[in-house]
């Protein structure tokens, strides 16, 4: 990354700090940070991916899912956008889409580099957004890269009505247990409050908890297990939270070269997720 501040880090962040610095007055302003974090060594602990595995409903295996090199990343996340120099406060902004691709499946004997930046500030209808790009390098290369885009809002033109589509006739109904935000945050780190319990998810205007958007998309991948290739792309959109406890649906269909999913809440026609799964550099198919 050419002209940047590179920051090397010899251990994972400490989180409860990172998030004790978010809730800090946040003056912000300006464009995105030229900063890169960047954690060189990094290796993976079997019991801690088993935990996410089981948290998220993955089987137990030597190649890790696509989701869980998120868990390496998260906390330089969080060190890249609790700077005083980042443009907007942490609490508030929102996970509106994450794209992850993968290469080559990492495995649990693998060793690499974790790299974390921001880039892409653009305008939104509700406000203004920007990519935090996430990679992990082997020696064989980029392996995973993800791209979550985040939503600051306020400032933006708003949108027109959207179009309601109907609820599309579910595979499967699963139960979410009103706890599943606090197991998530064992595993993952990202104890947010509007994820841990109904009081403190009250505070951001949510009538109670809500699930982790990372932990929906692991939920919905671990669906497809056995059936996914060595290399694709994963994206999703993420709709209106899904209130705990929740009973959703989960719908799928082939799109030639590839999946399509979405997730709903099962009583009433509210998208809490949709997304494509691809060859890595195709173009998704839409609904």
């Amino acid at each position: 990354m050419t002209g940047s501040d590179v920051r090397e880090l010899r251990e994972a962040p400490k989180l409860a700090p990172l998030y004790a610095k978010a809730l800090l007055p946040h003056s912000g302003g300006g464009g995105l940070p030229d900063t890169e974090y960047v954690r060189a060594g990094v290796e993976f602990d079997p019991a801690h991916v088993a935990a996410y595995n089981q948290v998220c409903g993955f089987r137990l295996g030597d190649e890790l899912p696509v989701t869980y090199p998120h868990m390496l990343a998260f906390p330089l996340q969080m060190a890249l956008m609790t700077q005083p120099d980042f443009p907007f406060p942490l609490l508030g902004m929102v996970h509106v889409a994450n794209r992850i691709t993968q290469h080559r499946p990492v495995r649990l004997t693998d060793t690499g580099t974790v790299r974390v930046r921001a880039e892409n500030l653009r305008p939104h209808e509700k406000g203004r957004q920007f990519d935090v790009i996430s990679e992990y390098t082997t020696a064989d290369g980029p392996i995973w890269t993800e791209v979550s885009t985040y939503l600051r809002r306020g400032g933006g033109e708003g949108g027109g009505k959207r179009e309601q589509l109907a609820a599309p006739a579910p595979k499967a109904i699963w139960r979410v247990p009103g706890d599943i935000g606090r197991r998530y945050a064992e595993v993952s780190g990202d104890r947010n409050p509007i994820h841990l319990h109904p009081l403190t998810a009250r505070l951001f205007g949510f009538p109670s908890a809500i699930a982790h958007g990372m932990w929906t998309k692991a939920r919905v991948l671990a669906a497809f297990e056995g059936r996914l290739p060595e290399a694709y792309t994963v994206d999703v959109k993420f709709k209106l939270p899904v209130l705990l406890p929740a009973k959703v649906a989960f719908t799928s269909w082939q799109t030639g070269d590839g999946w399509a999913f979405e997730l709903w809440a099962a009583k009433k026609p509210k998208p809490h997720l949709e997304g494509t799964i691809t060859p890595p550099g195709a173009t998704p198919n839409p609904r």
